[in-house]
């Protein structure tokens, strides 16, 4: 190292000189900090960004876990503040169709006051159709006084069928078109008189015969059909149905008619039943 010094000295002397001159000049004339501050946040400067970038991105996975969760609790009061709304609609509907049923019912009572009154109004709950029967299930029964045989209308008071079974809350009716419905019918025009009754072929077409029609009927196609009351079984003047067309049977003594039914069995909710009625001669 001695050696090193006596034979270099002058040179290293010389060296640190030029390098003092050149911090001092550069220390003058920078607008910035110092070399060795300069020289050390340059090393630095990786460093703090990743440890900058880190930060950033713990603070938005922060932000967004906090966002989440009011979001999701926003979610759920505006689920149940809908769910309240909904409810509240069905409770207006429902009360807006049992204001419908009791109009309708009232309606039919000062329209019909041959029916002292005593209308059952029923929701239908099941429709039935096969090959053997078209019926319907409704939730009224023996607790509310309705028995076989009692006619079932619609809110016109057009003629739906005839109950055939009862239980304590639930009746069955069958329609106008199965087939073992009949009853005595009238054409409205011309007061002609004959059996409406369910036929097996036409009741797959929703349609059913009005017979025992004299021969020389003058009977058209769209004329009114309604029951005859005869024999007080049933009330008179129920629409039953229009005429579709007239034939002539086998034998040649008697016409009959295709009937379509007033009522679209289908598309029925709410009916009413006659428990009683006035017989009008």
């Amino acid at each position: 190292m001695k050696k090193f010094l006596r034979d270099h000295g002058l040179w290293v002397l010389f060296a640190a000189a030029v390098i003092s001159v050149a911090l001092a000049v550069m220390s003058l004339f920078s607008t910035t900090s110092s070399p060795l501050t300069n020289v050390a946040n340059t090393l630095a400067s990786p460093f703090r960004s990743a440890c900058t970038a880190v930060a950033d991105w713990f603070n938005d996975k922060q932000n967004y876990y906090k966002d989440t969760t009011a979001l999701e609790a926003e979610n759920a009061a505006l689920r149940k503040q809908m769910a309240e709304m909904e409810e509240t609609v069905r409770q207006a509907e429902a009360a807006l169709e049992e204001n419908k049923l009791l109009r309708e019912l009232l309606n039919l009572r000062e329209q019909r006051r041959d029916l002292t009154s005593d209308l059952e109004a029923a929701t239908v709950t099941e429709h039935t159709v096969t090959n053997w029967t078209s019926s319907l299930t409704l939730n009224k029964g023996t607790t509310h006084g309705v028995e076989v045989n009692d006619c079932v209308i619609d809110e016109t008071g057009a003629l739906v069928g005839i109950i055939s079974e009862v239980g304590v809350n639930w009746s069955t009716v069958l329609t106008l078109v199965d087939t073992d419905t009949s009853l005595g019918a009238k054409v409205f025009r011309t007061q002609d008189l004959g059996l409406a009754q369910g036929n097996f072929t036409l009741m797959g077409k929703n349609r059913l015969r009005l017979d025992y029609l004299p021969a020389d009927c003058q009977l058209l196609g769209g004329d009114l059909v309604m029951t005859s009351g005869l024999g007080g079984y049933y009330p008179s003047d129920l629409v039953i149905g229009s005429v579709e067309e007239v034939q002539v049977d086998d034998s040649g003594a008697a016409s009959y008619a295709i009937l379509v039914p007033k009522v679209d069995f289908d598309a029925l909710t709410e009916v009413f039943i006659i428990k009683s009625f006035d017989i009008v001669t």
